[in-house]
């Protein structure tokens, strides 16, 4: 049908300055909306067939495999989409709203020209999408069935106190509705009043790397925001290339092609059309699945999905820099993955019940209430008690299915995480409280516990040695001074007059620093004690510790100067056909860990994450001297701690302030978050691209 339809008035109900509460009550619609279109997206990905396996050819696969890929990024950008709105939202001072309403979606929730409700991928399918996503002036037509039965009119012809939805014809002109709303609401009260909120509160890049993650302080932010949301998607022009109009055209053209080769050509699974999980008030229109499986799959998936709506919303109420924000964004973009393998499982399960031809699916059923649990204690213990129950659950469904195995072992890890992360959370929590500052508002480093790799402080060292005297080995004498010694958890302690030494086998990389630097000291290839801290002094003893680039070696001076301190430039450098050698303060998979070390890039090593040179084993290749990459501005911070989240057969998540150094000190890029490849496939090293996604990439 014709863009402008005469008996469709596009109505603005304001003649005046907007209040708050209408562009916060607008705002939330467009939230709606962003949240909604993202299910319907990842619902028809999920429906899609994989590999010659499930009934394509070779050929096919390939095409289908290409599909599936864009539309998850159409789905992804949606959630970049839904972040801008959730930030312009919280910098008005307004709570970003993450519920919706139940599929399919009612008749006024949303104009009558936008029909949103779960499909599998179809032909019909891809001309919704479309339309949905078509610019202004587009003469596309929505797929069929899904035409409005009716049409009705939301918006009224003259101002209220009380917030009038509005109709609009496309996704592009509700946001330039919404940009001019802003602008007046700006001009009236001034910026500064206008964007009254916490802008510590919103999610950042700091946190997620999505393109909607950028923090909202002014106007000119606020209409980047629409705008880029404008461009990337719904409203672009319509020959801009890489907007989602045109990723769904080019997938449209690739479908006729393969059904005038193939007309038999089925690249989806029969998935149920708006699928509930009890019997339906209204049967018209949705299926009930009433097979075992297929119901607890889509369960779990349903609880994992509304549990991630949970943690993005508490996300919003715990203030940056705090690090209980980022681990909440992990732990709500780790149930996403979960979420997708049973989505995908849920389309490849029978529905039951008497339509023999129909597939299950995930319902994505939403929470009556999604807002903040109030941050504290409390929210941690929900969180963490869901996650268990998740699962549990999943435990129990048929592994021998390997999306369900993988589904289950990803709720596991996301359980660890928690359990440790909401430990640390309430310790940092419980610090801010005894220095008087208000919870919400402390800004001090967390608290953490100290792994046993941690360097001992140098009070503690002989009490360490004494304690496990008892417990040490006997060695024997290669000709020096016998020196005292103790190993515990395979961390040698070796006491000198003036220094101590500690050496972590496990970590060393073999770069014989201590046996060129410091022979007499570290003596190779000799039975028995091999380290003697006396035979070389203490400066060229810490001079080569400081050289040691995996942090196997470290040390406790007893001589009155101070031991190793934090760099005062936090650097990673990528080794030519090797691991990635990090010197900061290192907050490693939520511990703190000593200053140096040196984490596995190739993904073959079998002491991950650290690196134990099985990059030469595997023949690994990958240069030390990648492109230099914006931004390269100095950082105003080049310090403090670093944290290194090793992802679940995923990549490094590093946040904190950071540069990138070739192998020959090149400066790469500065950043302050980065998701950085250990699966050794991505194309766009050190980076991820997210190929770990399809070459097999374990981890523990």
């Amino acid at each position: 049908m014709p863009t402008e339809d005469p008996s469709f008035p596009q109505v603005d109900p304001l003649a005046e300055v907007p209040s708050r509460e209408q562009l916060v009550h607008a705002l939330y619609e467009a939230a709606e909306l962003e949240h909604t279109l993202m299910c319907t997206y990842l619902y028809a990905a999920f429906s899609l067939r994989d590999g010659e396996a499930e009934g394509l050819s070779s050929e096919e696969a390939a095409v289908v495999a290409g599909w599936r890929k864009t539309i998850l990024r159409v789905a992804v950008d949606e959630m970049g989409h839904l972040t801008a709105i959730w930030n312009i939202t919280s910098a008005l001072g307004g709570a970003p709203r993450f519920g919706r309403d139940n599929f399919p979606i009612s008749a006024g929730a949303l104009p009558a020209g936008v029909v949103v409700r779960l499909e599998p991928f179809s032909e019909a399918v891809l001309q919704h999408f479309i339309f949905l996503e078509r610019p202004h002036g587009s003469l596309q037509h929505d797929g069929q069935g899904f035409e409005r039965d009716f049409k009705y009119l939301r918006g009224i012809d003259r101002p209220r106190l009380t917030p009038i939805a509005m109709d609009y014809d496309t996704v592009g002109s509700f946001y330039a509705t919404l940009s001019r709303w802003l602008g007046l609401f700006v001009a009236h009260h001034g910026e500064a009043a206008a964007f009254c909120g916490h802008a510590g509160l919103q999610l950042s890049e700091a946190e997620v790397q999505l393109t909607g993650a950028k923090t909202v302080v002014c106007l000119k932010t606020a209409l980047a925001a629409f705008k880029a949301i404008i461009e990337q998607g719904e409203g672009a022009p319509e020959d801009a290339a890489g907007s989602h109009y045109q990723r769904f055209l080019c997938i449209q053209r690739e479908h006729a092609e393969r059904k005038a080769q193939n007309p038999a050509f089925a690249p989806a699974f029969p998935a149920a059309v708006n699928p509930v999980l009890r019997r339906p008030t209204v049967a018209a229109g949705r299926v009930w699945i009433e097979n075992e499986d297929a119901a607890n799959t889509v369960d779990i998936a349903n609880t994992a999905y509304m549990l991630m709506l949970r943690l993005l919303a508490y996300s919003y109420s715990v203030p940056r820099p705090l690090a209980e924000k980022s681990l909440v964004v992990d732990l709500s973009l780790g149930l996403m993955r979960a979420v997708t393998f049973l989505g995908e499982r849920a389309a490849r399960l029978p529905a039951g019940g008497t339509d023999v031809t129909c597939n299950a699916g995930m319902s994505f059923t939403a929470l009556r209430d999604a807002a903040s649990l109030p941050p504290g204690a409390g929210a941690r213990r929900f969180f963490s008690e869901r996650l268990h129950e998740l699962a549990a659950a999943a435990a129990k469904l048929d592994h021998a299915d390997p999306r369900a195995a993988s589904a289950a072992r990803h709720l596991d890890a996301l359980v660890k995480r928690a359990d440790k992360g909401f430990v640390q959370a309430g310790k940092a929590s419980a610090a801010a409280a005894l220095q008087q500052v208000p919870a919400g508002l402390a800004t001090p480093a967390p608290a953490l516990p100290t792994g046993p790799a941690a360097a001992p402080a140098p009070a503690s060292v002989a009490a360490a040695a004494a304690g496990a005297a008892a417990s040490a080995q006997p060695t024997a004498q290669v000709g020096l001074e016998h020196p005292a010694q103790t190993t515990v958890n395979g961390i040698e302690t070796v006491e000198g007059r003036d220094i101590t030494i500690i050496y972590e086998g496990k970590k060393c990389i073999h770069s014989r620093f201590c046996v060129t630097k410091t022979p007499r000291s570290f003596l190779a290839n000799v039975v028995g004690p091999w380290i003697h801290p006396d035979a070389t002094e203490v400066d060229a003893l810490v001079a080569m510790a400081h050289e040691c680039v995996s942090g196997a070696i470290r040390y406790v001076r007893k001589d009155g100067k101070h031991d190793e301190l934090p760099p005062p430039v936090n650097l990673v450098s990528i080794r030519e056909g090797g691991p990635y050698a990090f010197n900061a303060e290192l907050v490693l998979d939520g511990d703190a860990i000593p200053l140096r070390a040196t984490l596995c890039r190739c993904g073959a090593s079998k002491n991950k994450p650290y690196c134990d040179g099985s990059h030469h084993e595997v023949g690994f290749a990958a240069s030390g001297e990648p492109p230099t990459v914006a931004p390269t501005d100095m950082l105003p911070v080049r310090n403090g701690p670093l944290r290194i989240d090793p992802q679940l057969d995923g990549p490094y998540q590093v946040r904190g302030n950071l540069e990138l150094l070739s192998g020959t000190g090149r400066m790469v890029s500065r950043v302050t978050s980065a998701r950085l490849c250990r699966c050794g496939g991505s194309s766009t090293k050190p980076f991820c691209d997210n190929t770990h996604l399809k070459n097999g990439f374990r981890s523990e």
